[in-house]
């Protein structure tokens, strides 16, 4: 199995799990069957091809059919249905008090995870992102980390890929930081002279009542400087640190233009830097007026969109960015400007592409 060295750090350490080890059933113990991965991961993808896999006797009342007949191709004929096993093992300095946290972009699904033989984690759903804190299950030296899976019979009516398909990461936290996804912007104001921006971000690890100090700086594409803030507060009842900054003269996101942002923080105890935070973030304006439509920073839009499923043909399920940037290429040149993320949650490389290149997103 691979093994992965962490050793301590003040801030966060964020770490990609990409070499597992993978077998095509739920027997942990086995000594043999294994075969060493790359993750993302998708197992359904090698075939072999066979109608049996998505065979359904139905009859499709859209069409007019009032007798059932045998259908198949729904989901390529490739066998996404049974159970999977992966593993992998990483090792704990001495002396590490950190918090390990597993984040998981997509496991198709019925996903159960174990860290040295406790079940940390559990989260059916297979286009969901989720995390387990796994702090309580590791030790000192080896840990053994095992994800079990299982796609059940007609559990879907498209190819969904299985297994492994998106990032796994181990996100190492102080005691005090700031949780996954736990930050929040929205842009309250957007003015040609000026954008007001309110950040609410959350503190975990801190005692009722207590003062802790967040620095944000936010930098334009060019890594510019463009607002900083510093505040001290006492952290009420869980509540979010809210703090608000202004962006002079800001350039507006859209399709043509796709201005990005980026808000930089940093969590402070006392004097001592103890986690750090990127959030990054458009600034524009969305308005649904009646009998008129939609408006992007003022202006009336139609979406000139598609809906994108989240496998990539013959790649399968698993997530590859260069085939997605492929993808939203040939799109932009068809002068498509917007993504319907069809049926389900998408991917995180999709988002940050779209993004990057400019298409408005409807996410299901």
């Amino acid at each position: 199995m691979a093994t992965l060295l962490l050793s301590a750090q003040p801030l966060r350490t964020e770490q990609e799990l990409k070499t597992w080890e993978f077998r095509r059933d739920h027997n942990l113990t086995a000594t043999e069957g294994w075969q060493q991965v790359s993750v993302p991961h998708d197992w359904a993808i090698y075939g072999p091809f066979s109608r049996e896999h998505d065979l359904q006797r139905v009859a499709v009342e859209q069409n007019g059919e009032k007798v059932a007949t045998e259908k198949t191709g729904r989901t390529g004929g490739l066998p996404y249905m049974g159970k999977g096993a992966y593993r992998t093992s990483l090792s704990i300095a001495k002396g590490d008090t950190s918090r390990y946290i597993l984040l998981f972009d997509g496991a198709m699904s019925e996903a159960q995870v174990f860290v040295n033989g406790h079940k940390v984690g559990y989260w059916p759903y297979g286009y969901n992102s989720f995390y387990c804190d796994a702090t309580e299950a590791v030790k000192e030296g080896e840990n053994r980390i095992e994800v079990l899976l299982e796609n059940k019979p007609q559990s879907s009516r498209w190819y969904p890929g299985a297994g492994l398909y998106r990032k796994v990461r181990l996100i190492t936290l102080p005691a005090m930081h700031i949780p996954v996804w736990g930050t929040q912007i929205t842009t309250p104001y957007v003015g040609k002279e000026y954008a007001s921006v309110t950040l609410k971000t959350e503190v975990k690890g801190v005692a009722e009542k207590q003062a802790v100090t967040l620095h944000t700086v936010i930098r334009d594409a060019e890594g510019q400087v463009v607002s900083e803030k510093r505040d001290t507060r006492n952290i009420f009842y869980g509540m979010p640190f809210e703090q608000h900054l202004t962006i002079d003269r800001p350039k507006l996101w859209s399709p043509e233009t796709p201005n990005l942002y980026t808000a930089h923080t940093t969590l402070y105890d006392g004097e001592r830097a103890v986690d750090q935070y990127t959030t990054r973030f458009g600034v524009r304006t969305i308005e649904l007026r009646a009998d008129k439509g939609f408006f992007l920073n003022g202006e009336l839009r139609k979406f000139k969109g598609v809906c994108l499923h989240h496998d990539l043909g013959p790649l399968g399920a698993a997530i590859n960015k260069a085939a997605i940037r492929r993808q939203l290429t040939i799109l932009k040149d068809m002068g498509c400007d917007a993504i319907r993320t069809s049926h389900n949650m998408p991917a995180e490389e999709l988002v940050e592409l779209c993004d990057e290149m400019g298409f408005m997103m409807q996410l299901e």
